[in-house]
C-alpha cells in the first residue's frame, strides 16, 4: 500500500527480516564495519517467508553466513550466534530445547512467525534452565510475519501445509466445527499478522452467511482485545509506520471464493497468469523443461533430453515489472532478462499452440460476458486436436456456472457423453451442481459485465514483437478491460456505491468500543487504500484485474491478499474431490 508516506507490504515485510537478522536492531544500511557473522535457522514456513523477499547475496550482506532447516544434521558452531526463524510448534520447540541441550551456537536468538503461548515459552525456558543456557538465550521475539509477500501488493497466507486452509477444506460437506474453527484460527492469524506488519487497523466488510463472515468475527475479536489490551497493544507508537494511516484507515473486504468458481478456471490471456497456469510456477519462482535440441528432426528421431531450469520472477526484475513499465538496465542485464522472458514466453507459447490456449480464451471470455457463440460448446469439447481433457472441463464449467438457466436433463447428458469421451474426470461438475443448486437459493449468478474495451495483445508486448516466431498460428486476441466480480464487490464497498450486491455485507470496526451487527458503514467517505482478501483462494487474473482497475483512480492503493494461490490444474483437483461421491 505504497501511499506517499508508507511503504509497500513487501517493503515493511523486508524490512522487518532485516531488523530480525540484525538482532532485532533496527537495519541500517550504510553502517561501516562488517556485520556481524551468524547462522541463521528455519524451518519451511520461515524459508518460504523469506526466498521471495531476500536472496542469498542479501543475507550474505546481513551477515548470514550459513541458512540450514530447523531439522536438517546440523553441526555445532560454538562460536557463532544463531538467529532463529521458525513456527511455534510443538517438534520445533523440542528441536530448539534439544540444540540448547547440545550446545551447538553461541547465543540463540529465538524468532517466532507466529505469537508463541505461554505454555510453550515455559518449556524453552525449563530446557535453558536444564542445560545451563540461559544466559545464551539471547532474544526471545514474536515476529507477526506469518504471511508470505509475492509481489508490492500481493500476499498469500502459506504454502506449506496449504491444504488446511484450501477450498476444499472449507467446503468438503462433511467438514465439522471443529474442523472449520481450526481453518479459521489459522486464517486469522496470518490476517493479524499481516495487519501488525502493515501497521494498520482495518475497517472490515464482509458478505453473511459464507466462510468470509466466520473470518470477519474472529478477526474483529482479535484485533479489538489487541487493541484493548493498551499496554501490549501491537498497534501504538512506533510500529504504526509513523502515523501512515492517522488520517485514514484501510478498508478490508473479505470475500468468499464462492461468489466466483468461473475465473479460478479461466483460460488467460495476460503473461503472468498464463505462466502461473501452463508452467510450473509458484513463490514466484518458474521452473520449465528445456528440450534442447533442433526443432525440426526428422521423423522417429529420438526427442533430445531435457534440461530443467528454474528462473526467478521477482518484483525487482524490471522487465518482469515493465510488461507486467521502465528503461532496462544495462545491456547485459537486459540480454539476460530478455534471454529468460523469452525462453518462458516461448514455453508458454508452445502450450498455447499445443492446445489451442488462444481458441479457449475468447470462446470463455464470450461466455463470461454473455456473447453470442459463433460456435457450438460441443464441437470444441469434441475436437480432438483441442486442449487437453482438462481444458474442456474447465470450458464447461464456465458455461455451467455462468448460465443463467442450467442446461436440460437431456442436454447434460450429451455433453458429459462428450466429456466422457474426450476423456474427462466428471467428478469436478458433480461438485459444481451440487454448489450451483445451492449457491441458485442464496443469491443470483455473478454477472462479468461488459465494459470498455481496451486492446491488449499478449506476448507480443513481453517480446516487442521483434521476433516473428512469437504469434504465428496464434489469434492476436483484444482483451476486454471487464471488472470481474472481486473487484466489482470491490468497488462497491471503496468507493461507498449503493447496489444490491454489496448493500447488506456486515460491517466491523474493531477500534468502536461496542462491537455492533450492522451493515450500515458509519463512515461515508470513498476510502484511499483497501486490502481484498479472498478466503477460499485467490489467483493472478483476479490480482492483475485489481491492478488494472486501480490503475484509474487517481491516489488509491489496493493490496490483494488470499489464502492461497492455486492455478486452475490444482483448483480443478480440488472440486474433483469434493465432487467424489
Amino acid at each position: 500500500m505504497a501511499s506517499a508516506a508508507g511503504a509497500s507490504i513487501r517493503e515493511r515485510q523486508t524490512v522487518a527480516l532485516k531488523r530480525m537478522l540484525n538482532f532485532n536492531v533496527p537495519h541500517v544500511k550504510n553502517s561501516t564495519g562488517e556485520p556481524v557473522w551468524k547462522v541463521l535457522i528455519y524451518d519451511r514456513f520461515g524459508q518460504d517467508i523469506i526466498s521471495p523477499l531476500l536472496s542469498v547475496k542479501e543475507l550474505r550482506d546481513m551477515g548470514i553466513t550459513l541458512h540450514l532447516l530447523l531439522h536438517s544434521d546440523r553441526d555445532p558452531i560454538p562460536d557463532v550466534p544463531a538467529v532463529y526463524f521458525v513456527m511455534p510448534t510443538e517438534e520445533n520447540i523440542d528441536r530448539m530445547c534439544q540444540d540448547l541441550r547440545n550446545q551447538l551456537y553461541e547465543s540463540y536468538y529465538l524468532n517466532f512467525i507466529s505469537a508463541i503461548s505461554r505454555s510453550k515459552l515455559e518449556d524453552i525456558a525449563n530446557a535453558a534452565l536444564a542445560a545451563s543456557a540461559v544466559t545464551q538465550v539471547a532474544k526471545v521475539f514474536d515476529q507477526y510475519l506469518n504471511f508470505i509477500t509475492l509481489e508490492d501488493d500481493m500476499f498469500v497466507l502459506c504454502n506449506q501445509n496449504k491444504e488446511l486452509v484450501s477450498y476444499r477444506a472449507i467446503n468438503r460437506p462433511d467438514v465439522t466445527d471443529t474442523e472449520m474453527e481450526t481453518v479459521m484460527d489459522t486464517i486469522v492469524d496470518s490476517l493479524f499478522c499481516f495487519f501488525v506488519t502493515l501497521g494498520a487497523v482495518p475497517i472490515i466488510r464482509c458478505s453473511r452467511g459464507t466462510a468470509a463472515e466466520m473470518v470477519a468475527v474472529k478477526l474483529d475479536k482479535k484485533l479489538r482485545e489487541n487493541l484493548r489490551d493498551a499496554r501490549n497493544s501491537l498497534f501504538t507508537g512506533d510500529t504504526l509506520g509513523a502515523g501512515q494511516f492517522s488520517f485514514q484507515r484501510p478498508l478490508l473486504v473479505l470475500v468468499d471464493r464462492n461468489i466466483d468458481l468461473a475465473t479460478p478456471l479461466h483460460h488467460t490471456w495476460t503473461y503472468q497468469a498464463l505462466v502461473h497456469d501452463v508452467l510450473d510456477f509458484h513463490l514466484n519462482r518458474v521452473n520449465l523443461e528445456e528440450s534442447s535440441g533442433v526443432e525440426n528432426s526428422p521423423a522417429g528421431a529420438r526427442p533430445k533430453r531435457k534440461n530443467k531450469k528454474s528462473y526467478d520472477l521477482t518484483p525487482v526484475d524490471k522487465f518482469w515489472q515493465k510488461h507486467k513499465g521502465s528503461s532496462l538496465p544495462e545491456l547485459l542485464e537486459k540480454k539476460r532478462l530478455i534471454d529468460l522472458h523469452t525462453n518462458v514466453a516461448t514455453a508458454v507459447l508452445e502450450h498455447i499452440k499445443a492446445r489451442k490456449l488462444d481458441v479457449y480464451f475468447e470462446y470463455e471470455e464470450k461466455i463470461m460476458s454473455k456473447t453470442t457463440l459463433d460456435k457450438s460448446l460441443l464441437d470444441i469439447i469434441s475436437d480432438p486436436d483441442a486442449g487437453t481433457p482438462e481444458d474442456k472441463m474447465r470450458l464447461f464449467l464456465i458455461y455451467y456456472i455462468s448460465a443463467q438457466q442450467a442446461p436440460s436433463e437431456a442436454d447434460l447428458e450429451q455433453y458429459k457423453k462428450a466429456l466422457t469421451d474426450a476423456g474427462c474426470n466428471l467428478n469436478p461438475l458433480q461438485y459444481i451442481k451440487q454448489w450451483k443448486a445451492f449457491a441458485k437459493m442464496a443469491s443470483a449468478p455473478a454477472s462479468y459485465g461488459n465494459t470498455t474495451t481496451k486492446p491488449m495483445g499478449l506476448l507480443s508486448r513481453v517480446m516487442n514483437t521483434g521476433s516473428q516466431f512469437v504469434m504465428e498460428g496464434v489469434k492476436n486476441l483484444v482483451l476486454k478491460q471487464q471488472n470481474l466480480p472481486v473487484t466489482r464487490i470491490l468497488d462497491n464497498l471503496m468507493e461507498m456505491k449503493s447496489n444490491p450486491e454489496t448493500d447488506d455485507y456486515r460491517y466491523f470496526d474493531p477500534k468502536m468500543l461496542r462491537g455492533n451487527d450492522s451493515s450500515v458503514p458509519r463512515n461515508k467517505n470513498p476510502f484511499q487504500e483497501a486490502i481484498v482478501f479472498v478466503v477460499g483462494g485467490g489467483n493472478y487474473i483476479e490480482y492483475q484485474n485489481l491492478i488494472d482497475y486501480i490503475k484509474g483512480k487517481q491516489g488509491k492503493h489496493i493490496l490483494y491478499g488470499c489464502s492461497e494461490l492455486f492455478n486452475a490444474t490444482q483448483f480443478i483437483k480440488q472440486l474433483s474431490q469434493l465432487g467424489q461421491k
